[in-house]
């Protein structure tokens, strides 16, 4: 069974960074990958995808602060976050194709 467990959020204030992690368990390659964020009481939206065909997608928010990679030998996918702002602040979670999702992280920005 496929498991994804991320880590890295926290507190930062605006124009802070941080780094998120996903470890994936349960197979011996990492697929089509994703960071997904859901706000405080809102819908979950991407951020970032990251795929074989099309290589790095972003969504136009966080595109040019964000970068998406991943480390096959680690297993690990990774959100790089610079110049945070206040409305990036929620639940960050990985999602692996096909259907496997993470916890999440809590990601705040605020000062």
């Amino acid at each position: 069974q496929v498991q994804l467990v991320e880590s890295g959020g926290g507190w930062v204030q605006p124009g802070g960074r941080l780094r998120l992690s996903c470890t994936v368990s349960g197979r011996s390659n990492l697929p089509n990958m994703a960071w997904y964020r859901q706000a405080p009481g809102g819908q979950r939206e991407m951020v970032a995808r990251i795929t074989r065909l099309r290589g790095t997608e972003y969504t136009d928010s966080y595109r040019g602060r964000f970068a998406i990679s991943r480390d096959h030998a680690k297993m690990t996918l990774y959100l790089q976050m610079t110049n945070l702002r206040p409305e990036d602040t929620g639940v960050y979670r990985c999602n692996a194709d096909p259907d496997s999702w993470g916890p999440g992280t809590q990601v705040t920005v605020s000062s």
